[in-house]
């Protein structure tokens, strides 16, 4: 049975790796894969960095392209013509939102294929019963987020869970034992769940990332298919630029995605 950990690199699945590397969760993972789109804020990956330092296990980086770039320009492999990130649209004079493919296309996707290849299953090779269990870290919080593995060789299991913590929880058991070592907030820098905090907290603190989710956010309305569809990244469907974020009600980034997200990104 081969024992993986999805690693997000945000707080509870930096937290259940390390509590499996100090042995508070079993059996020790085989390893942990972390599923990178390429456009993660600097501290994510020096977080990252830091992590793979502590961990007695391997850490596999993987990816399926650059999210940025290929949504900008096209391509990407399976991607095709379709987009995968949920922006806010205005059409004809009606906002709405597009559909969630970012998780299971860049995040699922490549975890699935980087497990098929350590328990050695060759493509279109089917698996007699479960070899392989991934560890999502989703905390009591947040539960409504598990969900069950899409293929019948794969278990999912969710150790914070199972071990009744919080977010909270995770972040104290974290300060107990780093108390100098900041945690990341793992997310893409343009994605649009973002929630107005995170948004204001990315302009004051991380400048360089807020400009690239400018650019962003005005490059997909410069190079949208759908001329009678206007695209952005914020849910107010203003320019990024011109948000002011503390006035506007902040619904929480949970609330968003709650029933859209696969338990896979951002954890």
């Amino acid at each position: 049975m081969l024992n993986v950990i999805s690693l997000g690199a945000g707080v509870q699945s930096s937290v259940m790796a390390l509590m499996a590397a100090r042995g508070e969760l079993t059996p020790m993972p085989d390893c942990a894969i972390f599923a990178d789109t390429q456009w993660e804020p600097a501290e994510v990956y020096a977080h990252l960095d830091w992590l793979e330092a502590q961990l007695p296990f391997p850490v596999h980086r993987v990816t399926m392209g650059d999210i940025r770039h290929e949504t900008v320009h096209g391509g990407g492999e399976g991607v095709g013509n379709f987009e995968t990130i949920p922006f806010f649209t205005m059409e004809n004079g009606h906002a709405g939102m597009g559909r969630r493919e970012c998780t299971s296309h860049y995040k699922i996707k490549p975890i699935r294929l980087k497990m098929r290849e350590l328990v050695g299953l060759k493509k279109g090779q089917r698996s007699k019963g479960v070899v392989a269990r991934t560890w999502i870290g989703i905390s009591t919080d947040e539960a409504i987020r598990m969900k069950p593995a899409r293929d019948a060789w794969v278990e999912n299991v969710w150790p914070l869970i199972n071990a009744e913590m919080s977010r909270q929880d995770c972040l104290r058991w974290f300060e107990r034992r780093y108390p100098l070592r900041p945690l990341a907030k793992s997310a893409c820098i343009g994605c649009p769940f973002h929630n107005d905090d995170q948004w204001r907290d990315m302009k004051m603190n991380d400048p360089s990332s807020f400009a690239d989710a400018v650019a962003f956010d005005k490059a997909i309305r410069q190079t949208t298919r759908n001329k009678d569809l206007t695209r952005y990244l914020h849910r107010s469907c203003k320019p990024l630029d011109e948000v002011d974020f503390r006035n506007l009600e902040d619904m929480g980034q949970l609330n968003f995605f709650n029933e859209e997200c696969e338990g896979m990104c951002g954890v």
